[in-house]
């Protein structure tokens, strides 16, 4: 939170006198406190053009020129700034949160598609989106109501079911939660969740008071947790993690131990599939204590456990990840919703196919065999099956069984053309390695071949 002393400096005394906007905003990236983060040169102005959705050139301009005098653009830096109104020469008019975008025919469209349909340059568009929204949100998350009294807002929309804006935006997280569960290309969802992005850092902008500011912040973790899975499963392991940072900066800032926990744990995964055990055990034990802290009816420090399991059969410690995994059973014990379907699916029903992926890669093929077989015969989702059938492979180059090689190998492939799923191309990419020494043999040649062809045009 900035305190109210911030505003009180010659600079900004000098700007609020003068009616200059464009000073306010030189006063405000220069300011000292701003120093130990952006250095001796303050905020770029680079950085306000993406917070005031303008060029670098535009801002210098508006800096250095004469004072504007559109109430509108006025008003717009006003509130992208913080500036409380009682320092303004104008008055800001009353301004109620944002409504989420309405369903729409878009969500069908996420839920139909069969495979990646999003060219290149849409990827690109997305991408920019959601860095100038990133670049907003990580100030206004850290940046509170200075002086809520000092903001002349309308009183609370009435709290009934459906009448309450943030009631709203959090139905919509969770519908947004499903449409990307049911939909088989996981990348189709992605405009409909920067949208909603959008929508929510605009109302950080025009918060009101504490309470509502810490509910907006819950609301932006859980989004860009969502963010952050689709650009996980395609292969975007450096904005995944951004999202995930943020993510943890907004639950954190909200208060909400369980969301900051989860946020994460997913952040983990960049580490783990980046083979950086040692940092994913690290994130992980912090989740954990974190979680420690949240609500005990929920499942998220059972999940902190299943997947600290991974990062340690990663450092080749078998006792530890056995004693993860015996922890994140207790989950079991647990009763009632223990988990809300949306950021939080963990549920301890996936835990003896966590256990036999965590033996492959102890290079325990005698452990992993059985258990593997057995998630095969209860019935999994396509994508699950996959990396099951990767996993199985895996077990016959450890055991030299070529044939069980290029069953499950060609399954996995086969399911890698049917969902487009990176998740599964970045196991099938280990299980091609694993290939490496066996490429004099004409059979691990060609899985070879298939590997590459499948994850390449995945990656077009």
């Amino acid at each position: 939170m900035v305190p109210p002393a911030f505003w009180d400096t010659p600079q900004f005394r000098d700007a609020f006198a003068g009616q200059h906007m464009g000073r306010v905003s030189r006063a405000y990236r220069k300011h000292e406190r701003h120093a130990a983060y952006y250095g001796r040169d303050g905020i770029p102005q680079e950085l306000m053009g993406a917070w005031l959705g303008l060029t670098q050139a535009q801002v210098s301009r508006i800096e250095n020129g004469p004072p504007m005098r559109s109430l509108d653009n006025l008003a717009h830096w006003a509130r992208t700034l913080r500036v409380p109104s009682h320092l303004l020469w104008f008055k800001l008019l009353d301004e109620p949160l944002a409504d989420p975008p309405a369903p729409h025919a878009a969500e069908e469209y996420a839920l139909a598609q069969p495979d990646v349909t999003l060219s290149r340059q849409e990827d690109d568009v997305n991408r920019r989106e959601l860095l100038r929204i990133m670049s907003m949100s990580s100030t206004l998350i850290a940046v509170a109501p200075v002086d809520p009294a000092g903001w002349e807002w309308p009183e609370s929309v009435p709290r009934e079911a459906g009448a309450d804006p943030l009631w709203r935006h959090a139905t919509r997280g969770s519908e947004l939660w499903q449409v990307y569960s049911r939909s088989r290309s996981k990348r189709s969802t992605f405009p409909l969740v920067r949208d909603q992005l959008d929508v929510l850092t605009a109302n950080l902008q025009r918060t009101r008071d504490q309470a509502t500011h810490r509910s907006l912040c819950e609301l932006v973790s859980e989004l860009y947790q969502l963010a952050g899975e689709i650009l996980f499963d395609c292969d975007n392991y450096s904005d995944a993690a951004q999202c995930y940072t943020l993510a943890t900066l907004a639950g954190r800032e909200a208060e909400s131990y369980d969301l900051w926990a989860a946020a994460l744990i997913r952040h983990s995964f960049v580490s783990l599939y980046s083979k950086q055990f040692d940092k994913a055990a690290a994130m992980l034990d912090l989740a954990s204590r974190i979680a420690q802290r949240g609500d005990n009816s929920l499942s998220t420090r059972y999940w902190a456990h299943a997947v600290q399991a991974h990062a340690l059969a990663g450092l080749a410690d078998a006792d530890g990840c056995n004693r993860a995994l015996d922890t994140a059973e207790e989950v079991r014990n647990l009763t009632g919703r223990v988990h809300n379907g949306g950021w939080l699916r963990f549920h301890g029903g996936r835990l003896a196919e966590e256990r036999g992926a965590c033996y492959v890669r102890l290079n325990r093929p005698d452990l992993a065999e059985s258990v593997l077989a057995e998630v095969v015969k209860d019935g999994v989702s396509p994508r699950r099956l996959a990396s099951i059938h990767v996993d199985l492979a895996i077990l016959g180059v450890q055991s030299r069984d070529p044939a069980r090689v290029t069953v499950h190998a060609t399954a996995a492939i086969e399911a890698m053309r049917d969902t487009g799923s990176g998740y599964v191309g970045r196991k099938l990419q280990g299980l091609q390695v694993q290939l490496i020494p066996l490429l004099g043999d004409g059979w691990a040649r060609r899985l070879h071949e298939q590997i590459r062809a499948v994850t390449s045009l995945a990656a077009r």
